[in-house]
C-alpha cells in the first residue's frame, strides 16, 4: 500500500553523490537491485506524493530524464548534500507546499510505515520529526585496530530518512547555516527547531558497501514473496443434449442438431470458467451467486455470471493472469470457432484475448460425452495480486 502524502508536502530525493565506497561502474544509485535502478525503488516508496524532487548529479541527468521523466521532478544538484537540498528547495519557492520529507535516494527500502510514522507526527503537530532507531550494540572506541576504550550507548539513536520539516524553516536553516551537515537535522537543531524522533526500521539500510546490496536484494525478495498473491482455481460443469438446433459454448453460438439444456444458456464453457475464478476467490460457485431456484436467472445469458465472476476478482484486488478452458465433446467441432470463443471471453473479463485459452477434446466415444448425451467442460484460472 501506498503512503498517500497531502498535496501540500513533497518529497526531495538525493542522488547527486558519486558513493564510490559500494563500488561497480556506476554510483551505487544507479546500480541494479532486481532488475532496476536503486533509485527506481526510493522513488516507488513515494508515489504518493505529489511532489517529488529528485536531486541528481549533472552527470547523471541524461538517464534520470530517460529513466524518470513525468515521474518527478528532476534538478541538477551541487558539490555536497546539504547544497543538493538547497537546490531543491529553492525549486519549491513560491509554491503552495507547506512541508518537506527530505530522503536519501540510496535507502530503497524504506517502509510505508516509517514515512507515515514521519507524516503523522508532522500532523500532530511537530515542527520536525525523522526516524531513528536505538543503538543496541556496546560503543567502543578504537585506533590501530586495538579497542582503546568504551562509549556509553543510552541515549544514543542511529539516524534514518526521511526527515521531515515545515519547508520554511529548513528552507531558512540551509540559507543561515550554508557548510555540509551530517544530515538536515543537524542544521535543524543549529536552528533551534526540535526534532521529534518517530520509528526506523532495521530494513531501511542506506546502500553504502558492496555486501548492502546482497542484503537489499534479500530484503526486497521477501517483500515481493511476501505481497504476491497467486490463486488458482478450477471449474468443472456439463449440460445434457436434448432437442434444439444450435449451442452456446464460450458465449459463441454454433449450429448443432441438439440443443443444451439448462436453467440459463446452458453454456458449459462459461460456467466451468466461472466457477474456476469463484474457485480462486474461494468465493463458491455459480449456484450460490446465481441460485438456479430464482426464475430471473431463466435461459440468462451466461455473460452475467461470468463478468460478475471477474468484477469480483477486480474488487478484491486480484488481476486475471489467464484462463484454460478445454470443451469435452464429439460434436459440434470447436476448432473452428475457438478463437471467436477466445475473444467473446476475453471481452467479458476486460482482459486480452491472449490470456484464454479454449481448446476441445473427445472421450474417444467413452461415456455420456461420447454417447453424444452431453457435453462437459473443465476450466483452470489463475489469479495475481501484488
Amino acid at each position: 500500500m501506498t503512503v498517500i502524502a497531502p498535496k501540500s508536502h513533497a518529497a526531495i530525493i538525493t542522488a547527486a553523490g558519486r558513493g564510490t565506497r559500494a563500488g561497480g561502474d556506476a554510483p551505487k544509485q544507479w546500480q541494479d537491485l532486481r532488475g532496476r535502478p536503486v533509485l527506481a525503488h526510493t522513488l516507488d516508496a513515494f508515489a504518493g506524493f505529489d511532489r517529488v524532487i529528485l536531486v541528481v548529479h549533472p552527470a547523471d541527468m541524461g538517464r534520470a530524464i530517460d529513466s524518470f521523466a513525468g515521474q518527478c521532478t528532476i534538478i541538477t544538484g551541487g558539490e555536497t548534500r546539504a547544497a543538493s537540498v538547497r537546490a531543491a528547495l529553492d525549486s519549491l519557492e513560491g509554491s503552495d507546499i507547506t512541508h518537506v520529507l527530505i530522503h536519501d535516494g540510496a535507502r530503497p527500502l524504506v517502509s510505508d510505515a516509517v514515512i507515515q510514522g514521519v507524516l503523522d507526527a508532522l500532523q500532530e503537530g511537530a515542527e520536525a520529526a525523522a526516524p531513528a532507531l536505538p543503538v543496541s550494540d556496546a560503543l567502543w572506541r578504537g585506533e590501530n585496530g586495538t579497542v582503546t576504550g568504551t562509549a556509553a550507548r543510552d541515549g544514543l539513536y542511529r539516524a534514518q530518512t526521511p526527515q521531515g520539516f515545515f519547508f520554511t524553516q529548513i528552507s531558512k536553516s540551509h540559507r543561515d547555516h550554508p557548510h555540509d551537515a551530517a544530515d538536515d537535522v543537524e542544521l535543524a537543531r543549529k536552528s533551534g527547531i526540535p526534532v521529534a524522533i518517530t520509528p526506523g526500521d532495521e530494513d531501511n539500510l542506506k546502500i553504502t558497501f558492496p555486501a548492502d546490496f546482497a542484503r537489499a536484494e534479500r530484503i526486497l525478495g521477501a517483500r515481493m514473496n511476501s505481497a504476491f498473491d497467486i490463486r488458482l482455481g478450477n471449474g468443472y460443469d456439463v449440460h445434457a443434449l436434448g432437442p434444439g438446433d444450435h449451442v452456446t459454448l464460450c458465449g459463441i453460438r454454433i449450429d448443432h442438431d441438439h440443443g443444451l439444456i439448462g436453467h440459463s444458456d446452458a453454456d458449459v464453457g462459461m460456467h466451468a470458467l466461472t466457477d474456476a475464478i469463484y474457485g480462486a476467490l474461494a468465493a463458491g460457485d455459480i449456484g450460490r451467486h446465481f441460485p438456479p431456484s430464482d426464475p430471473q436467472w431463466k435461459g440468462a445469458d451466461s455473460a452475467i455470471f461470468l463478468r460478475h465472476a471477474a468484477d469480483l476478482a477486480r474488487k478484491k484486488g486480484f488481476t486475471i493472469a489467464n484462463a484454460d478452458i478445454t470443451l469435452i465433446c464429439e460434436a459440434p467441432k470447436i476448432g473452428p470457432h475457438a478463437g471467436a470463443m477466445q475473444d467473446r471471453l476475453a471481452r467479458i473479463m476486460g482482459v486480452e484475448a491472449a490470456r484464454i485459452s479454449v481448446k476441445a477434446t473427445t472421450s474417444e466415444r467413452l461415456g455420456f460425452t461420447g454417447r453424444g448425451e452431453g457435453i462437459a467442460a473443465i476450466a483452470t484460472c489463475a489469479l495475481m495480486k501484488g
